[in-house]
C-alpha cells in the first residue's frame, strides 16, 4: 500500500514540475492562467491516481489508507449492491416465520368481522330488549285497565242481585220481575242457569248466579289474557338482555384475540410470538363456536 501513496506522490511532484516549467514564463502565460492551470491539473491527476487505487483496493480487499482523505473508499464502494447485514452475515429466512405473519393477517382480518358482527348482534338484541319491555308495560296497563272494569261491572251487578233477593224476599214479584228481566249479561244467563237448578231445593246448587260457570266476564278475560302477555313479554325481555350481554361478552373475547394476534407480531422472540399467537387462535376458536350457537337476528 505504501507503493501507491508513494505513486500519487510522485504524481503530484512530476505534475508540479511540469506546471512550473511551463508556466515559469510570464510574457507567454494570461494573468491567473498559470494558477488557474495547475489546479485543474493536479486535480485531474490525483483523481486518475485515486481511481487506479480504488480498482486495486477492490481487487486485493487490503485496507484503504486515511492519508489519502478516504476518497478511494468512495470510488471503491461505486457499483457494489447493497446487501442486507443478514444476508452478508450467511442469515437465512425463517420460512415458520412467514407462516406466523400470514395467520396472525388471517386472525386479525377474521377476529375484526366477528367483533363488529359480534356488537352488531348485542345491540339489535339490545333494542329488541326495549321493544319487549315496552310491550310488556302497554299488557299490564291493558291488564289493569280491564280488571278495573270488571271489577266495576261485578259491584253494579252485585248490587242488583241484592235489590232481586230483597225483592224476592219481601214478596214484591212486580219488583223482582222488574230486576230479573233486566239483569245485565253475563248475570242474566249465569241466573238463568242457577235458577234452573232450583236451589231452594237443590243443596248442590252453587250460592250465588256469581259462581255459576256461565258467569264469565269478558273483561275480567282481557285482563288475564293481558297479564299473561305482559309476563311473557317481560321475560322474553329478560332473555333478550341476557343473549345481548353474551353478544358483548363475545365482542370482548373477540377483542382480546386482537391483542394477542397483533402483540405477536411484535415480539422478537420466536418462541413467545407463537405463543401469543397460538393463545389468540384457542380464544378465536372458542368464541366463534359460541357465535355459531347463539341466535341471531338481522
Amino acid at each position: 500500500m505504501t507503493g501507491e501513496v508513494s505513486e500519487v506522490t510522485s504524481l503530484r511532484t512530476e505534475h508540479e514540475s511540469v506546471s512550473n516549467d511551463y508556466c515559469s514564463d510570464d510574457t507567454n502565460v494570461p494573468s491567473g492562467f498559470s494558477t488557474i492551470h495547475h489546479s485543474a491539473s493536479l486535480a485531474h491527476m490525483t483523481l486518475a491516481a485515486t481511481v487506479r487505487i480504488s480498482w486495486r483496493i477492490r481487487a486485493g480487499n487490503f485496507p484503504v489508507p486515511c492519508a489519502l482523505g478516504c476518497p478511494a473508499v468512495y470510488f471503491a464502494s461505486v457499483g457494489e449492491p447493497e446487501t442486507d447485514e443478514k444476508e452478508s452475515s450467511g442469515y437465512i429466512p425463517d420460512s415458520a416465520a412467514g407462516w406466523r405473519e400470514l395467520i396472525a393477517i388471517v386472525l386479525l382480518s377474521v377476529t375484526a368481522i366477528a367483533t363488529a358482527w359480534s356488537g352488531f348482534q348485542a345491540s339489535k338484541w339490545g333494542g329488541e330488549m326495549s321493544i319487549s319491555f315496552s310491550k310488556a308495560s302497554t299488557a299490564r296497563i291493558e291488564a289493569s285497565r280491564a280488571d278495573a272494569n270488571a271489577n266495576r261491572q261485578l259491584s253494579i251487578q252485585v248490587q242488583i242481585y241484592t235489590q232481586w233477593i230483597e225483592a224476592v224476599a219481601a214478596e214484591d214479584e212486580r219488583l223482582s220481575t222488574y230486576l230479573s228481566d233486566r239483569f245485565p249479561e253475563p248475570l242474566a244467563t249465569a241466573w238463568a242457569a242457577w235458577i234452573a237448578l232450583n236451589p231452594e231445593q237443590n243443596p248442590d246448587a252453587p250460592d250465588s248466579p256469581f259462581d255459576m260457570p256461565e258467569y264469565i266476564q269478558p273483561d275480567a278475560v282481557a285482563a288475564k289474557e293481558a297479564d299473561a302477555r305482559a309476563d311473557t313479554l317481560f321475560q322474553q325481555a329478560l332473555d333478550n338482555n341476557q343473549r345481548g350481554d353474551r353478544y358483548t361478552l363475545l365482542a370482548v373475547v373477540f377483542a382480546t384475540v386482537l391483542f394477542f394476534a397483533a402483540v405477536s407480531g411484535r415480539v422478537k422472540n420466536n418462541f413467545n410470538s407463537w405463543l401469543l399467537l397460538s393463545v389468540g387462535l384457542v380464544l378465536f376458536i372458542g368464541a366463534a363456536v359460541t357465535l355459531i350457537t347463539y341466535p341471531k337476528m338481522i
